[in-house]
C-alpha cells in the first residue's frame, strides 16, 4: 500500500474517483461541491449586512468552508511529503526553456512566479492580471473548471458545457498564442 501512495496515481484510477465524488456527495449528503463559491462565503463571514450580495445564509454552506481547508491541507501534506514525485513534465520543461524560462524547480517557475518575479512585468502579467482574470472569470461563470466540469457535467448542465468548453479554448488560446509573447517579455 505504501508504495501505491507513494507515486501519483494513473489517470485511469484518479479520474473515476474525482468524477465518482460528486454523484456520492448529492445521494449522501445533497451538497454540490464547490471552492471558487469559498470566497464569496468567506467575505460573506465578515461582510456587514448592509451589502446585499454578501447577505446570505453563508453557514448553511460552511461544510465547503471545511472541504477549502482540506485542499490546503492536501497541498501542505503533497509539498512536504511527495515533493520528490511531483513536478513538471518533461515536455513542458523543454516548451519552457525554449521559451526563455531557465529556473523551472518545482511546479511554478520561480523566474515568473516569486516575488522577486512580482516587480517584473512578466510577473506581474501572469500573477497580478491572471489572477484577477481567473476569479473575476470563474465568478463571471457562476463557478471554476472544477465546479462546472465536475458537478455541472455530472448534474448534465448545458451551461457546465459550454463554460468547460470556453476555459479549455480560453487555456489553449493562452498557452499556445498569448504565453510565447509573455514570456519573451523582458525581466
Amino acid at each position: 500500500m505504501s508504495e501505491f501512495m507513494s507515486q501519483p496515481w494513473p489517470w485511469y484510477i484518479s479520474g473515476p474517483l474525482l468524477g465518482l465524488t460528486m454523484p456520492l456527495l448529492l445521494l449522501i449528503a445533497n451538497k454540490e461541491l464547490s471552492i471558487s463559491s469559498n470566497l464569496r462565503h468567506l467575505c460573506a463571514a465578515i461582510s456587514p449586512p448592509s451589502i446585499r450580495y454578501f447577505n446570505y445564509n453563508w453557514k448553511k454552506e460552511s461544510w465547503n468552508l471545511f472541504l477549502l481547508a482540506g485542499v490546503f491541507a492536501g497541498a501542505w501534506y503533497a509539498h512536504i511529503y511527495f515533493r520528490s514525485i511531483i513536478g513538471v513534465g518533461t515536455q513542458t520543461y523543454v516548451l519552457l526553456q525554449k521559451q526563455g524560462v531557465q529556473n523551472i524547480n518545482g511546479l511554478a517557475p520561480s523566474d515568473i512566479f516569486s516575488w522577486k518575479g512580482l516587480y517584473t512585468l512578466k510577473g506581474f502579467i501572469m500573477i497580478i492580471v491572471g489572477g484577477f482574470l481567473i476569479g473575476f472569470g470563474s465568478r463571471y461563470a457562476k463557478g471554476c473548471i472544477s465546479g462546472h466540469g465536475i458537478v455541472g457535467l455530472s448534474s448534465l448542465s448545458m451551461q457546465s458545457l459550454i463554460a468547460v468548453v470556453g476555459f479549455f479554448i480560453g487555456g489553449l488560446t493562452m498557452t499556445h498564442l498569448i504565453l510565447p509573447y509573455i514570456l519573451q517579455l523582458e525581466y
